[in-house]
């Protein structure tokens, strides 16, 4: 699907780490080269043509975005690094001030990193307490043990659309839904989630949304945090400094520019928002509901032939999205993916950022197979016929 799009599926290359970052179509690879060889100027501050130029690409990337994720505001979208940065801006900037001393916050086992540590940080910090929602048998986060897991102490519940190992779907307008009658704050870690299924924030009313631009054809290096305007309007800028501020005199006079640029400290990464900006463009004329169809197709097609091999260990055989993660009996992940390697099909090992996971599924490391819609079934049919044989595995290790 759309293969003739992807410069880097030119080469002889399989490639199944989209978790990690995916592949660039070219029209967002043009886009990028069109800014930096005809208009490569700063943005917003500028009184010439191609500042304007600047300028005008920029607001329309953000106004993309917007529509994308059908935010109601564009003052609610602010240009960040990534995911991680807009969680570590939620948590340090917002919820530093609010949260007290025994304050709960809700995550899982298996969240990322990226939303584990900036809430270990605040406990550290401020005395607020991090509580782990528990999965049920699958590995999945249920509505019923969130209501469990709830107490008159909860503030935040921080959770992943979708996990980078699991692969689960979590019923996040219903979790806020219940949250919110119980003036508990939402946070939604959507990495995983945004490149792959159509998202509506008015729909989830998710109180903050933090996703990043690699993981979805767009560049590295670009991410968005939408939050809700008034929430915006109360978190305070973690950079500050050059184009962010109205005016300062003394440490006593500082005023800081409205929503968003008050949260958008410094030169933006201009050609990573206009190259997100593309990249958006490029995915809605796919159409998101074709992406995931297609995703669910591969995931299934892989499952089915994976399951009868006897020295394959899946760890996710049930799950939402196109993450297949798994272990070869008795042979390290690590080793595993260098084998494969040696056949130019790139896989993920290790422990994907999710470190607390192995508590849940008794597994430290694992390989991981993350699909996207340019993925064929021939790539899994490769894949399948070098894990097939252990023992093939095991010589070409030697």
């Amino acid at each position: 699907m759309n293969l003739e799009d992807f410069p880097m599926l030119k080469q002889e290359l399989i490639y199944l780490d989209n978790g990690a970052t995916t592949l660039k179509p070219k029209c967002v690879i043009d886009k990028m080269n069109e800014y930096y060889e005809t208009y490569s100027a700063n943005a917003h501050r500028g009184d010439y043509d191609i500042s304007y130029k600047v300028d005008q690409e920029y607001e329309n990337a953000r106004e993309e975005v917007r529509k994308f994720i059908n935010a109601k505001d564009k003052e609610s979208i602010v240009f960040t690094s990534g995911t991680t940065e807009s969680l570590n801006m939620i948590a340090s900037g917002f919820f530093k001030k609010f949260l007290e001393p025994n304050d709960e916050i809700l995550i899982t086992k298996s969240e990322h990193a990226s939303n584990v540590l900036p809430w270990f940080r605040l406990q550290n910090e401020c005395g607020a307490l991090v509580k782990y929602i528990p999965l049920d048998e699958n590995h999945y986060v249920t509505l019923e043990n969130v209501k469990k897991s709830v107490t008159p102490k909860t503030k935040v519940i921080a959770l992943a659309g979708i996990t980078n190992v699991i692969g689960d779907e979590r019923p996040m307008k219903e979790i806020t839904a219940f949250a919110h009658q119980h003036n508990i704050f939402v946070v939604m870690d959507g990495a995983q989630s945004v490149p792959h299924r159509k998202t509506d924030v008015q729909d989830l009313d998710v109180d903050f949304l933090a996703f990043s631009g690699h993981k979805m054809c767009g560049p590295t290096g670009i991410g968005v945090l939408y939050g809700k305007k008034e929430l915006l309007e109360e978190l305070d800028p973690v950079n500050v400094g050059g184009g962010m501020n109205e005016s300062f005199d003394s440490p006593d006079e500082i005023y800081y520019k409205e929503l968003p640029t008050r949260l958008e400290a410094g030169t933006p990464n201009i050609a990573g928002a206009i190259g997100l900006g593309e990249a958006i463009r490029y995915l809605e004329k796919i159409g998101m509901d074709k992406i995931e169809e297609q995703e669910k197709k591969l995931r299934k097609y892989a499952i089915d032939q994976m399951i009868d091999i006897p020295h394959l260990d899946l760890i996710n055989l049930e799950a939402d999205g196109g993450i297949l993660s798994f272990n070869v009996d008795g042979i390290f992940p690590q080793d595993v993916a260098y084998y494969l390697n040696k056949y130019k099909i790139c896989v993920r090992a290790g422990n994907h950022c999710a470190k607390i996971l192995k508590s849940e599924v008794g597994v430290k490391n694992s390989l991981r197979v993350s699909l996207y819609f340019y993925n064929t079934e021939s790539d899994i049919d490769a894949l399948v016929e070098l894990l097939k044989d252990k023992e093939k595995i095991l010589k070409e290790m030697l």
